[in-house]
């Protein structure tokens, strides 16, 4: 539910097929010795996070308006190097087009 409520607040407003994605955190590898902890460049970028934010849609040829199949609130598989890395007060979020999104997990 906390997802839900960061959504309500977020400043983003996505444009077309753009949506704001936050990326699921990493879980960190634990060993029988202790914590394993990684330099952020060492690390893999996520590919699955909850969508925040959808845009309106894209047009097709004739102008006509097509919405977006996913919805706020979904959680999304994408491209391993889609999308934006923004910073919007004082949170990280990814912008990515609908089309970098490779599946819904339900």
């Amino acid at each position: 539910m906390a997802k839900k409520a960061e959504a309500a607040k977020l400043n983003i407003r996505p444009l077309g097929d753009r949506v704001v994605v936050q990326a699921a955190e990493e879980d960190e590898v634990t060993f029988a010795g202790g914590k394993l902890v990684l330099p952020e460049t060492a690390k893999e970028k996520p590919q699955k996070g909850v969508i925040l934010a959808v845009g309106t849609g894209r047009k097709d040829d004739s102008g006509k308006l097509i919405p977006l199949d996913v919805e706020v609130g979904q959680h999304v598989l994408y491209a391993k190097y889609a999308g934006t890395e923004v910073k919007v007060d004082g949170g990280k979020y990814l912008i990515l087009k609908e089309a970098d999104i490779l599946a819904i997990v339900e």
